[in-house]
Order: C-alpha cells, then sequence, then structure tokens
C-alpha cells in the first residue's frame, strides 16, 4: 500500500516561524503515525505537481499588513487553475502567525481554499501577539491531528 501524503506549504521567513514550521512537522511525523509521507515545501518552491501528489495540505503563513504573506499567494497563485478541478474536497488546516489578529489572513487563505473548493479539517490555528512557546505546541497538535486523520482514513 503507498502511503498517503500530507504536504505542508509554510512561510517561514524568521527563526519563530521557523520553529512553528518545525513543530508542525514533527508532529506530523510522529512515531505513532503510520504509512503518511510527510512533505515540507517553501510555498515559492512548491508547484501544482506537488498539491496533486497530495491528500491533504497544511498552510503556514505569516500576516503580512493583514493579509497573508506574498509567498503564500503566489504559491496560490500559481497552482489554482492547474489544481481546480483536480483537487476538489481536498482536507487542509491553516496555520498563522499573526502580530495583530489574523483575521485578513484567514479571510484571504478561505476566500481562495474556498474557490478551489478545499475542506477544512479544522478551525485555523490563529498565533497572536507576542510569540509563545504554546505556539510550538499548538503547531505540533495540529501537525500530528493532521496526519493521524490521513492515516485513520478519517479525510
Amino acid at each position: 500500500m503507498n502511503p498517503k501524503r500530507l504536504l505542508v506549504v509554510a512561510h517561514a521567513p524568521s527563526a519563530n516561524t521557523g520553529r512553528l514550521r518545525d513543530a508542525v512537522m514533527a508532529g506530523a511525523r510522529a512515531s505513532d503515525i503510520g504509512a503518511v509521507d510527510v512533505q515540507c515545501i517553501a510555498p515559492l518552491a512548491a508547484q501544482p505537481e506537488d498539491v496533486l501528489a497530495a491528500q491533504a495540505v497544511i498552510l503556514g503563513t505569516t500576516e503580512n499588513l493583514g493579509y497573508m504573506s506574498g509567498a503564500l499567494k503566489d504559491f496560490f497563485d500559481r497552482i489554482y487553475y492547474p489544481c481546480l478541478e483536480k483537487t476538489q474536497g481536498m482536507p487542509y488546516a491553516l496555520y498563522i502567525r499573526a502580530g495583530l489578529d489574523g483575521t485578513g489572513t484567514r479571510r484571504g487563505v478561505e476566500t481562495i481554499v474556498t474557490g478551489l473548493r478545499w475542506r477544512a479539517v479544522q478551525d485555523p490555528l490563529i498565533c497572536r501577539g507576542e510569540f509563545d512557546g504554546a505556539f510550538v505546541r499548538s503547531c505540533r497538535d495540529l501537525g500530528t491531528a493532521m496526519a493521524a486523520g490521513l492515516d485513520a482514513g478519517i479525510f
């Protein structure tokens, strides 16, 4: 049986956002999760083929001027039409590193994934305000939950 693929597309321009991305990856690669291949690709490097090969996606972005990072927006611009008809129903989760409240960032991402007809499997994780170690734990839990759900066939 081929493993299912979980794709993590995360913009991590700082040490702290790198910690969040790494925590998602560590959680997704937890030793008790079976046949899930976890792949992490920066948004500017991710291609439509990477999305088409995945069975679920975790998106990570910073809040930039009340919107998603330009890198994640570029990712969506490049994959939108090649993936539009082929990834409907794709399970996804989102985490946002927000200096403010993350509202505009969430709305921007949700507008695009609604157009793609992807399916959120949990509410977005918004890491608001000053950096907190609890953000790392929450991101690890997000990665674990996504990989475990994919492994169990829940989505």
